[in-house]
């Protein structure tokens, strides 16, 4: 720009500029510019470059008011974290599970991420990346950790079927393996690693045969390893199934789709962290068993990731141990104590009473320290006064075997419970256990409303859902409504688990049901009292159970050895509250029924639980949940009739191939008014198979009725019918009944005396009844008109004339004659 308009164009800008208003340059400092631009020229001239142009990029002289800038120095290449593999290669270790290969490898795909590894069974492949950013939020006090797992449609071969032809939000599917990975492998961060992190698991290839979830958690295990992200793994995640009795280790879709179990298992070399089962109850014992096996096999993924890492030599970022100096929390100990354990030993406060309480507890602890000037103490007291709460809690349990609301270590909070809330409804119910309370519903739909799914792997629809709702004045709060929440989700879908072993096949039971959960009151346990109040509201629909499910939380306090973590004392709480989910270790939702269980699902705080402690759990779970099903039986022991005039109503009729189109009618115009008169369901197999699902029976006559008059009524065999002449052939005529049916009325059915001519009895046109005698062996109808006509008269023989014994004697046929 310089070289094309000069010195004088430049500054007739600067005049110009200054004259609008823009800016004002002094004196010196248009002395300055003019310097600069006459060296830029002169650098120019002298063939060397522009070091410092007055526009652009490079324009910090423009404005500079001092003399020489001061330079950063150059920084030295900081150390590498990581060891790459060369261009091309990648670094593979593998392990043998069951009767399948775990391939792990690194080095190849996404470099730039602080972590990432493809884990592959057969052709199945999933990447997982882990990135952790370097910049703290001083304001922040949990871990903001995002998972994120994806099925796109490229693994299977597909395009999406959208309107974009892309993948949209993610699926429910996908949320739940998120919350998969997140559940196994959120609780070996350590303490105090607060940093933004996100873990994405990517389906690169799908064979089918292998579900990619258990994949994607050892990916997620294997690339936080080889990262630089502080975290106290691995873990090795497999999923145990059972056909006839024997268990599987890590079974194919196929096996899957038989089996009656289907647990998904994560630990350490000694410690379980996750824990997701479905089944179809199963014993405890057959579940022990179930439990070791899944141990055993777990922890043969966890070398080969120890020996990926090793070959990465990975340097971990180091990260300052959280912990409250002894000083600080001996001061708020001092302070708050003997408060905080008047109100968690009164078990007269409630939930809210006891919050809003402790919560001035803490305030007054603030002023206190800020009066004195203690910053630090002021600082810290959110983590000192919840480490004072835990301590008062476990105290009381360890010590007095009391809990903050009075109750017994395996005591069942009080239960209330009715079913047919709602008689409009289809099926209701209202079920609450101490100040947890859930509303359940149940709408039967037709098999078309069955959920669609598309997954890579697994069922393409499922008829029975449960969905689950949390809003927030449930817990007292103003919140956000809306969308899907990985949460709500993932609850709604443990209940599921829970319920759908209890339903009958879909061939006796032909309907999409929906269970919605809507949590009303929640203080621990909303799930459980999901699955509770759903057996509740399926039974008063009518839906024959095969018998109830109940369900409770079992929870975990335990002491630790600080330098080898081993847990030298523990006790087992049976169904939780809130507060003892929040200050305990672990969440173990147990459901089923008293034959056996149906799901479980376990959440934990501490890095890993000892398999044993989990084990015995079982048996306090089992203890509450019988407890808890024979106050549902009081309720409701067996499904209701399901006569009832507001449920809905299904049946099938068989109807010609060649009524087919005329019931349909023009571009579907009969069949769509018959749905729009009578707001039923009617659908048409090739086959002649019309099926009817209405909303209540009074819905399901009339559309029967419509049918019929369409197509006519079915013609059965015994039955009486008017039909009319359509030909005539000389061994009978053929015959069209309402509805179009045809059928043949031979000419020894026509009369009871014998028929030469079939005309003579029969026009083309005339209408006349008949009776359904059967079908040939083609299935053509066989028609008969003389079994409507009255039975022949018997003819009365006349007195026999005796023969003459003499000549002058005459015959019968002689007086005839004469």
């Amino acid at each position: 720009m310089l070289r094309r308009r000069g010195t004088s164009s430049l500054l007739n800008a600067v005049d110009a500029a200054s004259g609008r208003g823009r800016f004002r340059l002094s004196s010196s400092t248009q002395t300055r510019l003019l310097q600069n631009v006459d060296d830029s020229s002169q650098g120019v001239a002298d063939g060397g470059s522009m070091r410092h142009p007055i526009f652009g990029r490079y324009g910090s002289n423009f404005y500079s008011t001092v003399g020489d800038p001061v330079l950063i120095p150059a920084p030295e290449v900081p150390l590498a974290w990581r060891k790459f593999p060369a261009s091309g290669h990648v670094f593979e270790e593998e392990a043998h599970v069951g009767n399948v290969k775990f391939s792990f490898e690194t080095g190849k795909l996404a470099r730039f991420a602080a972590g990432a590894v493809v884990v592959g069974v057969g052709e199945t492949k999933v990447l997982v990346t882990v990135v952790a950013d370097h910049k703290l939020d001083s304001s922040r006090d949990f871990l903001p950790l995002q998972v994120e797992y994806r099925e796109k449609q490229y693994a299977q071969g597909k395009i999406p079927a959208t309107f974009m032809r892309r993948e949209g939000a993610p699926k429910e599917r996908e949320l739940l393996c998120g919350r998969l990975i997140d559940r196994s492998v959120r609780p070996l961060f350590p303490r105090g690693f607060f940093y933004d992190s996100q873990i994405i698991a990517n389906v690169l290839c799908s064979d089918g045969e292998q579900d990619p979830d258990v994949l994607a958690v050892n990916a997620a295990s294997a690339a936080l390893m080889i990262s630089d992200i502080p975290w106290k793994g691995p873990i090795g995640c497999v999923r145990i199934g059972r056909v006839k009795g024997k268990f599987i280790v890590n079974p194919n879709m196929d096996e899957l789709a038989l089996s009656d179990l289907n647990l998904v298992y994560a630990c350490t070399m000694e410690k379980t962290v996750m824990i997701e089962t479905q089944a179809r109850e199963i014993t405890n014992q057959d579940y022990v068993a179930a439990l070791h096996l899944a141990h055993a096999e777990a922890t043969k993924l966890i070398p080969p990731q120890l020996a990926l890492a090793a070959k990465v030599s990975v340097q971990k970022r180091p990260l300052p141990v959280l912990t409250v100096p002894p000083e600080v929390l001996d001061k708020v100990r001092s302070l708050a104590q003997f408060a905080i354990e008047s109100v968690m030993g009164n078990p007269e406060f409630g939930k809210f009473e006891r919050g809003q309480t402790l919560g001035k507890i803490e305030e007054e602890v603030k002023n206190i320290l800020v009066v004195e000037g203690d910053e630090i103490s002021a600082k810290l007291l959110p983590y000192a006064f919840d480490a004072v709460k835990k301590e008062v809690l476990r105290r009381n349990i360890f010590e007095k075997g009391m809990r903050v609301d009075g109750r017994g270590l395996n005591q069942v909070r009080e239960l209330q419970c009715e079913a047919g809330t709602y008689s409009a409804l289809h099926g209701s119910s209202l079920f609450s256990r101490g100040n947890t309370q859930v509303l359940c519903t149940v709408t039967m739909g037709a098999p078309d409303d069955a959920q669609r799914l598309d997954s890579l792997v697994g069922i393409d629809r499922k008829r029975f859902m449960v969905h689950y709702s949390f809003p927030p004045f449930s817990i007292n709060e103003v919140g956000r409504t809306g969308g899907l929440n990985r949460r709500e989700v993932g609850h709604g879908t443990l209940a599921e688990k829970a319920l759908v072993a209890l339903l009958p096949p879909e061939e006796d039971f032909p309907y999409s049901v929906r269970v919605t959960s809507e949590c009303l009151a929640s203080d621990g346990s909303s799930s459980m009292a999901t699955v509770c109040g759903g057996s509740l509201a399926l039974m008063d629909a009518g839906i024959p159970l095969r018998s109830h499910v109940g369900a409770v939380s079992v929870g975990l306090v335990s002491v630790s050895d600080p330098e080898t973590g081993r847990v030298t004392d523990y006790r087992i709480l049976t169904d939780i509250l809130g507060l003892e989910d929040h200050l305990g270790d672990m969440d173990f939702k147990i459901a089923g029924t008293r034959m056996g269980i149906t799901a479980i699902q376990l959440d934990i705080k501490p890095a890993g639980v000892p398999l044993h402690i989990l084990c015995e759990a079982l048996e306090p779970a089992l203890v509450g949940r019988t407890k808890i099903l024979d106050f549902m039986e009081q309720v409701i022991s067996s499904p209701r009739d399901s006569s009832r005039e507001n449920l809905p109503r299904s049946g099938t009729m068989n109807i010609q191939q060649d009524s087919i189109g005329r019931l349909i009618g023009p571009q579907g115009s009969n069949v769509k008014n018959i749905q729009r008169v009578t707001d039923a369901r009617v659908s048409i197999t090739g086959d002649g198979v019309v099926t009817i699902f209405a909303r209540d029976q009074a819905s399901f006559d009339q559309a029967k009725k419509m049918v019929e008059a369409s197509v006519g009524k079915e013609v059965e065999v015994g039955g009486t019918y008017t039909a009319r002449v359509v030909a005539i052939k000389d061994f009978g005529a053929f015959m069209e009944l309402n509805g179009g049916y045809q059928g043949l009325l031979h000419i020894s059915e026509i009369a009871h005396e014998r028929i030469e001519r079939v005309s003579d009895y029969l026009s083309v046109g005339q209408e006349l009844g008949v009776v359904c005698i059967g079908r040939d062996l083609r299935g053509n109808l066989k028609l008969s008109r003389k079994m409507t006509l009255p039975p022949p008269v018997p003819q009365v023989a006349e007195p026999a004339v005796p023969e003459a014994t003499s000549p002058g004697s005459k015959t019968k046929q002689d007086l005839t004659e004469s």
